[in-house]
């Protein structure tokens, strides 16, 4: 019997965080290499301290929801992340003003327990699995839609290397007809040149004898 192919092993999601901009970002992703190539950085936020891993319920539970994709919320904020999020609404506020320095407040026991039982929501293994396959599915729709672009990139690089090719073409006939033209006209002017001189020594010659017979006449 033919062998099965083995299938190929879905790769853990984790969920990473970054600030970029007026929003905070978030993406379930394999990997942190994955997370900002999704980013669009262009340097490795995670090693400047800008970019985590995070494991928080809430933000977990959003990427895993929308493997892939990125998610985003107002700088600072505690909001949910969403795939529209709105521009921070304290960007007009006079940064004029003082600011009051505030102490970090103390949870309450109610705020510890709710803060306990959201720690306790972790994502089951079926959810995992199910957005694993989902991120994998959206990475080959990306890769399908670079390769396309990579394609028509290949394509007008083509079209251009042609055009130009041709241009270069017709550029180098004209210069040689050019040339040519231009080694006639050089050609045919030497040879003018040359009969004009020979006219000359001719004319000289028989003015010399006409004026040689016409002194002998007048004696």
């Amino acid at each position: 019997m033919p062998k099965r192919a083995k299938s190929k092993p879905t790769r853990k999601l984790k969920t990473y965080q970054t600030s970029l901009g007026f929003f905070d970002q978030a993406i379930a992703a394999p990997s942190m290499k994955a997370a900002l190539e999704a980013w669009g950085a262009s340097s490795n936020l995670f090693h400047q301290g800008a970019a985590k891993e995070t494991d928080d319920p809430d933000i977990v539970a959003a990427t895993l929801a929308k493997p892939g994709v990125v998610l985003r919320r107002p700088v600072g904020s505690d909001g949910p992340f969403t795939e529209s999020a709105e521009l921070p609404t304290d960007l007009a506020e006079d940064d004029s003003k003082p600011k009051r320095k505030t102490k970090p407040k103390t949870k309450r026991p109610a705020e510890k327990a709710k803060s306990a039982k959201k720690a306790s929501r972790q994502p089951d293994n079926q959810t995992v699995r199910k957005a694993a396959a989902a991120f994998e599915k959206e990475e080959r729709r990306r890769e399908a839609a670079r390769a396309k672009e990579e394609a028509a990139r290949a394509k007008e690089r083509a079209r251009r290397d042609k055009a130009v090719a041709a241009a270069e073409a017709a550029l180098d006939k004209a210069r040689r007809e050019h040339e040519a033209k231009a080694e006639e006209i050089e050609a045919a002017r030497a040879a003018l040149d040359e009969r004009a001189e020979a006219e000359q020594t001719r004319w000289d010659k028989q003015r010399m004898k006409l004026q040689e017979t016409l002194r002998r006449a007048r004696e």
